[in-house]
């Protein structure tokens, strides 16, 4: 199992089967303790690594797990915070040829021409409570 992992088993089962409704809860990048869990999906690779600002874009320093034959690769990674910077390193299990992407379910990320992804927290503290209080019901 892996450190801090959002996919449960049942989870695996949902998206296998096409019936996933909430992926963006599990896929991509996500806060969680003292770093950040990343998930991806890329069935046709033989390996993925994570690269940012936070371990000075090494293209190998942080590789992921393939989760059972999902094509789900992912892994926590300690010590990134918010507005980190990142790109997927995905190597072909065809060519071997290893090609930087961009996470699909990031939230946030770089204007054109770059293409770096960034950890971005969507968790929001309203404090609006006495507004609504206040407000006049419709």
């Amino acid at each position: 199992m892996i450190a801090n992992s959002l996919l449960t088993q049942f989870d695996l089962h949902l998206f296998n089967e096409g019936t996933h409704a909430h992926l963006y809860e599990k896929l991509g990048a996500h806060l969680s303790g003292e770093g950040a869990t990343f998930a991806v999906w890329a069935p046709n690779a033989d390996s993925v690594c994570v690269m940012g600002d936070f371990n000075g874009w090494n293209r190998t320093a942080n590789q992921l797990q393939p989760r059972e034959a999902s094509g789900i690769w992912e892994g926590f990674i300690p010590g990134v915070k918010h507005g980190a910077m990142y790109k997927y390193l995905v190597h072909s299990r065809v060519t071997g040829a290893g090609v930087e992407k961009a996470d699909p379910y990031a939230t946030f990320a770089e204007p054109p021409p770059r293409q770096a992804s960034i950890v971005w927290d969507l968790e929001y503290d309203w404090h609006d409570q006495s507004w609504l209080a206040e407000r006049p019901v419709s």
